[in-house]
């Protein structure tokens, strides 16, 4: 089994629950019904089929019909999970945007998502309202992983308060807080090659200066992104891109 990940191409990627080691695949459910009535898959093409977690194999359609996809597979990879790790802590937007905000930061390389209930937030995940919230989360991490072609999965977690955030970000190895009178830039943060980065997004009405006092005890950097102000679903994923450039994206 090799530990480079796939060569990306236009093969499409399924993901399994489970993905056994085993030289013929099937691909059921709905992955196969996609497969099968949507990109009309047929004989002979490559695709790759994961687990989420970075187990990926890479093989050829052996058959397509109502059973769903059988692929046989022809190499086998385990992708490490990459460095640094970056964490989200995304306060809830208002309406679709939180699962905008959940795929541009899978497409951008996010590890973990934390949904935040911020003193500004409109949105209030209450009771039944948490289990759907974070499924719809999940979803969108699930269908932007497989259209980004990403090995793993980012996790996201159950909703947390700003007191359970402040503590994550003492854990961290750099933390940073969006906050658009920040005098410093994101830029200028020596960001760590391994280790764990967290990124805390507010959400549409700004952060409380009682928030900011707290992430601050806690040891983050109140930053700004540029001169413009960014809608809150689409900051984290520019704070991903800007801090990927000097790390992962070498």
């Amino acid at each position: 089994m090799s530990t480079e990940a796939p060569e990306l191409d236009n093969a499409p990627l399924f993901l399994l629950d489970e993905l056994p080691d085993v030289p013929e695949l099937l691909v059921d459910g709905q992955e196969g019904r996609h497969a099968v009535d949507v990109l009309r898959l047929q004989a002979g093409e490559r695709v790759h089929v994961g687990d989420g977690e970075g187990t990926v194999a890479e093989g050829e359609v052996v058959s397509a019909g109502p059973e769903g996809l059988r692929v046989a597979v022809r190499n086998r990879f385990e992708v490490p999970a990459p460095a640094p790790e970056f964490v989200l802590v995304q306060a809830l937007p208002k309406g679709d945007r939180g699962p905008l905000a959940v795929d541009l930061a899978t497409e951008l390389g996010v590890d973990r998502i934390v949904p935040w209930q911020a003193s500004r937030c409109v949105t209030r995940w209450r009771d039944d309202r948490v289990d759907r919230g974070v499924g719809k989360w999940r979803a969108a991490a699930r269908a932007a992983s497989k259209q980004s072609r990403r090995p793993r999965l980012p996790e996201v977690t159950g909703p947390m308060s700003t007191r359970e955030v402040a503590g994550m970000l003492a854990d961290a190895d750099l933390a940073v807080v969006l906050h658009e009178q920040a005098r410093r830039p994101l830029a200028e943060l020596t960001v760590p090659s391994d280790g764990t980065v967290v990124i805390v997004v507010g959400p549409e009405g700004g952060l409380t200066d009682g928030e900011v006092v707290a992430f601050r005890a806690a040891g983050a950097h109140p930053v700004r992104l540029g001169p413009e102000v960014l809608r809150t679903s689409t900051a984290g994923a520019a704070a991903l891109a800007a801090l990927s450039i000097g790390t992962r994206w070498k």
